[in-house]
């Protein structure tokens, strides 16, 4: 049997590499972007020399040969789901027995005028990096429209080499649809200290181009004028479906796909950021463009594939990220906006580049969910109190079991207890249990 994935991002990968290890079945990767699988996330790094771009590949470029995966270097034009077969770009078509659709994002547009200009793009794909390499000569002066987390790192790259950047966010604070009032303040703090022209409440309206149809002027809704050479367009993303979405199988804002991410199509199957689930799981939505989603149903389609049934679960909601010099990290259920059913607890630095929030069911008291900022906490241990529904004061006097940070930092789970105490009258006690060993003894028995 012939299993074609189109895409070699981190689901199609994670697809390829278990088909391999479930079963002998003849493999095929077909990518238009690079000749082997990257890092996406590491791109930054690239630009900032922190690596080299081979550095980004996870695998020696004999893994592929090895593992008996093959890599195809074109563009799939379209799909015949009758013939089952690819229409290429290079080679005349493909025949497939099963597919996999590992189409990934795209930046988002919403027909901005000059949105199409030289030095107009987003930040997403090895040939985004090279375009913001090649505009980076010379250029005195960049404009980032769109507050989420590609925004910021693209931010942050141009801080690296001293570029001035004007970061245009919409939002009245910086991802306040994500992050509760306390920490996006933290973020808007921290994107200013590092010499970011921050604009809140402020939005593209148009891009003027020179006398060679280059970006060199921005204007806002409020009429400002920026001069610039660069735009970076980071209002987040879209599933990446344009040469499937007008075909047989069903698309909505992704690929719709069910429980075991099969496509209305029989033996085509979608994965990763293009994916859209038919009925999501509580608590989670239809379409999740997260690494580790990504990875999961990479894994989830495979034994599909294999004739090995199995429904997809991504578990606990996690996520992080890195602002500037700010680690952030989320476990659970820890909106911006939090239910009236729900109690947090919110304690923060003096420096005001640290905090930790906890989240808990007010009746049951039933803890939810972990938010750090600044502070790093053991993924196992708070998934482990969250799935086995551990009520909040236990969860406080063991608080130090989940402390990630290395030796000798500072520890701020006395300061949360005392915090709790105060607000409630209680008297709990942290219990002064940290280390490896007492990290393992409890997560080898039930809370």
């Amino acid at each position: 049997m012939h299993i074609v994935i189109i895409g070699n991002g981190i689901s199609g990968i994670s697809t390829a590499r278990w088909v391999r290890k479930l079963s002998d079945h003849d493999i095929t990767v077909i990518s238009d972007e690079t000749d082997y699988f990257f890092s996406r996330t590491a791109l930054m790094y690239v630009y900032m020399g922190h690596m080299r771009f081979q550095d980004t590949q996870p695998y020696e470029n004999w893994f592929w040969e090895k593992n008996r995966i093959k890599l195809m270097r074109d563009r799939v034009l379209s799909v015949d789901t009758e013939r089952k077969a690819l229409n290429m770009r290079d080679n005349e078509t493909v025949s497939y027995d099963k597919l996999v659709l590992a189409l990934g994002s795209a930046p988002n547009k919403f027909g901005w005028p000059g949105q199409d200009l030289d030095g107009v793009q987003g930040m997403y794909s090895a040939q985004d990096l090279e375009g913001m390499e090649r505009h980076s000569v010379g250029l005195k002066h960049a404009v980032i429209v769109g507050g989420g987390l590609i925004g910021i790192e693209m931010a942050e790259m141009f801080h690296s080499r001293h570029i001035p950047v004007t970061f245009l966010v919409r939002e009245q604070s910086y991802w306040n649809g994500v992050l509760a009032k306390e920490e996006s303040e933290m973020v808007n703090r921290v994107i200013r200290k590092n010499g970011i022209d921050l604009r809140l409440s402020t939005e593209l309206k148009e891009i003027l181009p020179d006398e060679n149809d280059k970006a060199r002027v921005v204007i806002t809704n409020k009429g400002e004028e920026i001069a610039c050479q660069f735009v970076g367009l980071t209002a987040g993303v879209h599933p990446n479906i344009a040469f499937v979405k007008d075909g047989a199988i069903e698309c909505q804002k992704g690929i719709m796909v069910d429980e075991y991410l099969a496509t209305s199509v029989k033996d085509i199957y979608a994965v990763g950021d293009c994916a859209q689930m038919r009925n999501p799981l509580p608590g989670r939505r239809p379409i999740e463009a997260i690494w580790y989603t990504g990875r999961m149903m990479g894994e989830t389609a495979a034994y599909n594939i294999c004739d090995k049934p199995t429904s997809y679960n991504p578990g606990t909601w996690f996520n992080s990220a890195k602002f500037f010099d700010i680690e952030y990290h989320v476990y659970g259920f820890a909106p911006a906006n939090l239910p009236e059913t729900y109690e947090t607890l919110y304690w923060e630095h003096p420096d005001g580049e640290k905090s930790i929030r906890l989240v808990w069911d007010r009746e049951s008291g039933w803890i939810a969910g972990f938010q750090t900022m600044g502070v790093r906490y053991r993924h196992e241990v708070c998934e482990r109190w969250i799935e086995d529904r551990a009520h909040i004061e236990n969860v406080l006097m063991n608080l130090g079991l989940a402390n990630f940070d290395p030796e000798f930092f500072d520890q701020y789970e006395k300061d949360v207890v005392a915090m709790y105490n105060k607000s409630t009258g209680r008297n709990l006690k942290l219990v002064e249990k940290r280390g490896l060993n007492s990290v393992v003894k409890f997560l080898k028995r039930a809370f």
